[in-house]
């Protein structure tokens, strides 16, 4: 296996003094909370950015375009068309007329400026609340090379969304998923990564071995999935910077898969099948050491540790029917979770530790659902012939996963934690087991 992609170096970020303008202690700034009761999105004008010299002009429309998608994914944010514009902003330090934006109903406008030298561009932005005639917050400005420029209309995108939302953003993160491709009866499956909106893919593995389930380690620098390779399912680990891998826990005898990470990414838990059992095992990276957590004749697997490391969710049919139970995460009593009508896997706990999303099949359909974590308030995002596998925005506000109509390839969707704003992600050809990771430093 070659070196097939490395992560982006670091941007810079610095505080621009200049732009800082304190809102007076009367002003009320633009905010938009989120719940379940949202269902206008705000409007926004987005103009294209400024070009500060001839070199920024082949960037200005398209980082203005990348931050406008960004914000109207989420189906918070309507953008105005630039058609609808009464006002225009050809100087990023002109002072706004905010009539002509209130005049068409912009509640948010987002102004910018990149400049171009050699390889190495600045983006700055600024972000007005129209109604009250006031900037919020202060400016920033990205630093990076000319490559890095979609990952710096993330950031804007990041910084936008948290300004007016409060919580943090998820746009400047990468997913891992299964790219495949083929006949039904024959097809390739290989390990590919792409940025959270379906640009940039790369793959990671050549598709000579089957794959399944990857995971994203906390920091983005590894990778774990089931691999193939050696004819019987077995755990790999990948370093995202270098491409190297290795496969890790073995246990003689016994195929081993659905691996997960620990939150501090120095330990795993996975599945391990021998002698007709499934149980669930915890392998400590560096020593090798491994611990077997349950001792069942029944099925354990698809653990996942929650936010703090100290317990994991898994799924089990222990008690008849596939079901959902949490566990301290050195092993021990097993709590079931899910009571509801139908069949629970694939639990997943989110990165804000209050909920845990799920695949449910029940009467004929499937659907990504979310509960809380000790198995109230479940409420089903998604239906349809097979939806499955959830995996959650770094954020915890959104939901990717696989569906599959009846007849057709699997695809990756999108879906926020209340069920609106379904989305098909964009990617080459087929694709499954989506797994999200986290901001990029």
């Amino acid at each position: 296996m070659t070196r097939l992609f490395h992560f982006l170096p670091a941007l810079v970020l610095v505080w621009l003094a200049a732009f800082v303008a304190a809102l007076p202690a009367q002003a009320q700034p633009l905010r938009l909370q989120i719940t379940e009761g949202v269902i206008e999105p705000m409007p926004f004008a987005m103009p294209a950015f400024v070009p500060e010299n001839s070199a920024g002009s082949q960037y200005s429309e398209s980082l203005a375009r990348v931050v406008s998608a960004n914000l109207t994914n989420t189906g918070l944010f309507r953008e105005i068309p630039r058609s609808a514009h009464l006002g225009r902003i050809s100087s990023f330090d002109a002072s706004v007329n905010y009539s002509d934006w209130r005049a068409i109903n912009t509640q948010a406008l987002i102004t910018g400026a990149v400049s171009v030298s050699g390889n190495r561009m600045n983006v700055k932005f600024r972000l007005f609340d129209v109604l009250s005639g006031q900037q919020i917050g202060e400016g920033l400005q990205f630093g990076g090379s000319t490559e890095n420029w979609r990952r710096m209309a993330h950031k804007v995108s990041d910084a936008v969304y948290s300004r007016i939302t409060g919580e943090s953003g998820y746009f400047d993160s990468r997913v891992v998923f299964i790219s495949e491709s083929g006949s039904r009866g024959n097809r390739t499956k290989r390990l590919a990564i792409m940025d959270q909106d379906g640009e940039n893919m790369q793959y990671l593995t050549d598709g000579r071995a089957l794959v399944l389930g990857p995971r994203m380690s906390a920091t983005g620098e590894q990778i774990i999935y089931t691999t193939y390779e050696t004819g019987t399912p077995r755990i790999a680990l990948m370093n995202t910077q270098t491409g190297q891998r290795q496969l890790v826990g073995d246990i003689p005898g016994a195929m081993t898969f659905s691996p997960r990470f620990s939150p501090d990414g120095r330990s795993l838990v996975f599945s391990a099948a021998r002698g007709g059992n499934t149980d669930l095992y915890r392998l400590e990276i560096g020593s090798g050491q491994i611990q077997q957590l349950t001792s069942s004749p029944s099925i354990a697997t698809a653990p996942s540790f929650s936010p703090d490391g100290r317990q994991i969710t898994f799924e089990s049919d222990r008690s008849g029917t596939s079901q959902i139970y949490v566990m301290p995460a050195n092993g021990g009593e097993a709590r079931r979770i899910s009571f509801g009508q139908g069949r629970y896997s694939t639990p997943v706990w989110s990165p804000r530790g209050d909920m845990i999303a799920f695949t449910k099949s029940n009467a004929g359909r499937f659907h990504i659902g979310v509960m809380r974590t000790n198995g109230s308030e479940e409420r089903l995002l998604t239906a349809s012939f097979l939806d499955e596998g959830p995996t959650w925005s770094p954020n915890g506000r959104v939901v990717k996963f696989t569906r599959e109509a009846q007849g057709g390839d699997p695809a990756l969707f999108s879906v926020d934690i209340s069920g609106r704003n379904l989305r098909r992600v964009p990617t080459p050809g087929p694709a499954s087991d989506p797994a999200w990771g986290p901001l990029l430093p």
